[in-house]
């Protein structure tokens, strides 16, 4: 049996779903709490926008597969080997006014170094979730200097 390296995570965030939507699809809110060295384009079905860390060498080209306003964002990136994964991010609205957030990556091969990275991966997205609470509900870039 052949399992590849695949997760899942969510989390909780006290705005409604419009808002913290804006917030991942906007490039200037988008680099004040995640891509730390800034994130050029807007996040639209078919486009490819560059996300840039500080932490991290070199910016990423992002190829925006599937954008469904307030619900869902598709897009495919570099492994780091000359292969693609698959991220999915939904937000779905709890009924409160908050929205859950969750974010799940997929296509590493099976291989000891596809399923390291995609561990690192769930750890960035997992930072990635806390630090964009952090920033919609209180202005707080936890990013800054978490990695370097």
């Amino acid at each position: 049996m052949d399992i590849k390296p695949k997760f899942e995570v969510s989390g909780r965030i006290s705005r409604p779903v419009p808002e913290v939507f804006e917030a991942f699809v906007n490039p200037d809110t988008l680099s004040r709490y995640f891509t730390t060295g800034g994130a050029k384009g807007r996040i639209e079905e078919g486009a490819t926008v560059m996300w840039d860390f500080h932490d991290f060498p070199g910016a990423f080209p992002v190829k925006v597969i599937e954008v469904e306003k307030d619900k869902r964002v598709v897009f495919k990136w570099d492994d780091g080997d000359g292969g693609d994964t698959t991220v999915t991010i939904r937000f779905e609205p709890t009924g409160d006014g908050r929205t859950i957030v969750s974010i799940a990556e997929e296509g590493w091969p099976s291989t000891e170094q596809g399923f390291g990275k995609s561990y690192g991966n769930c750890m960035g997205w997992s930072q990635m979730l806390s630090a964009m609470k952090a920033w919609v509900e209180h202005g707080i870039n936890l990013r800054d200097g978490m990695y370097k």
